[in-house]
């Protein structure tokens, strides 16, 4: 054989492995889509499965909480249990304008109220000035107000005798 023969046989050796070569680069990546494409399916069918054949997570309750669960169950606490058992869980937080205390008074250790409350059974009577302050702290706002008022009227009245001024008679009849 001649040089030039030997040359295109290895020549077309060279081409037919190159061919070869693309050949099976070509049905790798085919290979590799396929594989993804089977992946992906795979997972939306585990989504399916785990996410939309399953009920939520909020819609089976193991144990639901009860609000008159916060106040124990004893002897002198029936009233605030009932209240809060019959109280609406939805819509309005104040049921019918009565507000819902869940608190424990410290002076007699029921729930529902608290020291110094008028439902507490060791409410202290008596105090005017205190009771009065609890049911309209408006007017008892006046009153320091009034008080100021009389007192700068007195300093004035002694400045006035002080400094040898005659009193007046309108003042006199007011005092």
């Amino acid at each position: 054989m001649s040089d030039r023969k030997r040359a295109r046989v290895k020549e077309e050796r060279h081409r037919r492995e190159h061919k070869r070569h693309k050949a099976s680069k070509h049905e790798l990546e085919k290979d590799k889509t396929h594989t993804k494409k089977l992946s992906q399916e795979v997972q939306k069918l585990k989504h399916v499965e785990t996410f939309y054949e399953k009920p939520p997570p909020g819609l089976i309750k193991e144990h639901e909480d009860k609000p008159e669960d916060c106040i124990p169950a004893e002897p002198g606490n029936e009233e605030a249990r009932s209240f809060l058992a019959h109280a609406p869980t939805r819509g309005l937080w104040m049921p019918l304008g009565k507000e819902v205390k869940v608190m424990q008074c410290w002076r007699c250790k029921r729930y529902g109220h608290r020291t110094g409350d008028k439902e507490c059974p060791f409410f202290i009577k008596g105090n005017q000035k205190l009771e009065q302050f609890r049911v309209d702290p408006a007017a008892s706002a006046a009153a320091p107000r009034h008080h100021l008022f009389l007192l700068r009227l007195g300093r004035l009245r002694l400045l006035l005798f002080l400094l040898g001024a005659p009193p007046q008679q309108e003042e006199e009849k007011e005092g």
